[in-house]
């Protein structure tokens, strides 16, 4: 009789996935961060815990890099945190530091195991487009990096190592990009652990998604997916870290624009399948990351809270309910300034605004302000005929009172300006613009519609005129925007497809602007980069906002044929 098969016991591990929401530059506090989320996990018998890319230290940390005593702060910090972690026992953890070894710089990520540095990977890959400049600041790795747990060989990769071919020029110029999952694999990683900064923009997961299935068919290996949380100055992160099995298919996937902990247990090196978070209409994903970058820019930066100037209009009516859903109504306040141009329905629509969300509200009247700088300027202005000096007066006007009010109370000002008006001036330097985050700089016109009726959809909170009435600036009797600028069905899809996806004039026009459209559109992106340049920063929530990922010159002479 033949010998009964010999039954091997299953291998089983539990890996904690840590979606955590660092602030750069806090060492101590990001590392007690880490330590408290392993004492979660732990407790729900996990093996190894997975952190964001440069968890440490907060992602991006910009040219703190730069600086010699910032390498050996996050070298003390990460040796206090391996230690804390040997002391608390029974758990690895993976964390994400920068390095800094024989004078090269590395964006790393260490195991942490029995209270030492374990092992330390190097992250092949750097980035350098859209919002990245790592180039500038790291030096890439070669080595793979496979470690044992639980009878489970575990392979790490950092963020743009899995991103397959499309930035492989911008790697170590050998095909690093490529290899570094099938380096992993070659060592005889199993699983690949993946830690990653991957900044939020419309619909990004679905890209994640292919370039990391992209990398699961090429290894055959199954793929976590460990997504920083949180707002970084004009950055949000979103986390929605995943877990692919080795076929591709999606068995763990956590919460969107939340900081949290998920476990996934792994049998003989194959996902179990866990829970997975239900996808966001682009309506809702827009607003929580919106919500997400005014609430930790305000108290990463610990401001008491914030001022912003209501007008009566939609800009103003969208931010303040966002300020209101991120920081609590307590931590709001909005001012009305009319002038003799504010409408009696602007004052009136705010009123009732504020006294739905229950903000602080004050109405401050600027005419006798005006009044006092055209007298000042009578001499000056002699003879002269009214044009955009006054309109811009009273814009500055406002502004002088929103920033005394700041410095009184120590609230920073919210700016209310939108993408389409940002593009092509439509904002007045020192006056609207004046204040210290823009909370929809990123959003088109349209899509302030769009998310302000999704906002109504929860809870009525902006009054229907506001939603219906042609948009206005109010600075002229009968004034709308649509004296000055072309309807924003035609100036935003102009502004999106010359800014965001770089196509030149005249294949815009070949889609069927006119072509004086196009050409005024382009010139104004281009004559207002000066504007743009003092503007506060604001939220990116496109793959291309004014920013990071616009670098044009203010002093150019360069034009493109429109024809």
């Amino acid at each position: 009789m033949a010998n009964p098969p010999v039954r091997t016991k299953p291998r089983s591990c539990t890996i904690a996935i840590a979606q955590l929401n660092c602030v750069v530059g806090d060492l101590a506090g990001n590392a007690e961060k880490i330590l408290h989320y392993a004492e979660k996990a732990k407790a729900a018998k996990a093996d190894l815990m997975l952190t964001p890319e440069l968890a440490l230290c907060g992602y991006p940390p910009e040219d703190l890099l730069l600086r010699e005593g910032f390498y050996r702060d996050c070298a003390v910090a990460l040796e206090s945190l391996a230690k804390n972690l040997g002391e608390l026992g029974g758990i690895d953890v993976v964390v994400g530091h920068p390095h800094q070894a024989e004078g090269k710089r590395y964006n790393a990520a260490s195991l942490l195991r029995d209270g030492k540095v374990f092992t330390t990977y190097y992250k092949h890959a750097l980035p350098n487009d859209t919002v990245f400049d790592e180039q500038r600041y790291f030096t890439p790795g070669s080595a793979a990096c496979v470690f044992d747990l639980c009878g489970t060989r575990f392979g790490i990769n950092i963020c743009e190592d899995t991103w397959g071919t499309s930035a492989s020029a911008a790697s170590d110029g050998d095909g690093a990009l490529q290899a570094a999952p099938q380096r992993a694999r070659s060592a005889g990683a199993e699983v690949l652990l993946v830690l990653n900064a991957s900044p939020y923009h419309v619909r990004k997961q679905g890209s994640r998604y292919d370039a990391m299935r992209e990398r699961v068919a090429e290894t055959g290996m199954p793929l976590v997916y460990a997504n920083m949380v949180g707002g970084q100055d004009e950055l949000v992160f979103d986390g929605a870290s995943f877990v692919l099995e080795a076929q591709g298919q999606v068995v763990c996937q956590l919460n969107s624009f939340e900081e949290s902990l998920a476990m996934v247990t792994f049998v003989d090196a194959a996902p179990q399948d866990c829970e997975v978070a239900e996808e966001l209409s682009v309506e809702a994903e827009i607003y929580a990351a919106l919500c997400m970058g005014v609430r930790d820019y305000i108290g990463k930066n610990r401001f008491p809270g914030v001022l912003l100037g209501l007008s009566g209009g939609v800009d103003s009516a969208l931010t303040l309910a966002i300020a209101c859903d991120a920081l609590g109504a307590d931590k709001v306040r909005a001012v009305m300034m009319p002038s003799q141009y504010t409408a009696d329905i602007s004052v009136e629509d705010s009123r009732e605004m504020v006294r739905r969300l229950g903000v602080r509200y004050d109405e401050i009247p600027i005419k006798p302000v005006f009044d006092a700088f055209l007298e000042s300027l009578s001499k000056d202005f002699a003879g002269l005929s009214v044009d955009a000096t006054e309109e811009n007066l009273q814009a500055r006007t406002r502004g002088t009172i929103m920033m005394a009010l700041s410095n009184k109370f120590g609230s920073i000002v919210l700016t209310t300006g939108n993408k389409s008006e940002m593009a092509v001036g439509y904002a007045t330097l020192y006056g609207d613009m004046a204040g210290g985050f823009s909370v929809v700089k990123d959003l088109a016109k349209v899509w302030v519609y769009r998310l302000c009726h999704y906002r109504n959809s929860l809870s009525e909170v902006i009054p229907e005129r506001i939603l219906t009435r042609a948009p206005s600036a109010e600075l002229r009797p009968n004034q709308t925007d649509q004296d000055s600028l072309p309807a924003y069905e035609v100036l935003d899809p102009i502004i999106a497809a010359y800014m965001e996806n770089n196509m030149s004039p005249a294949d815009i026009v070949a889609q069927g602007f006119r072509v004086e459209d196009v050409k005024r559109i382009v010139e104004l992106i281009h004559r207002n980069e000066y504007k743009r340049r003092q503007a506060p920063i604001g939220i990116r929530i496109t793959h291309r906002g004014f920013g990071k990922d616009w670098r044009y010159p203010i002093t150019s002479r360069y034009r493109e044929r429109y024809e």
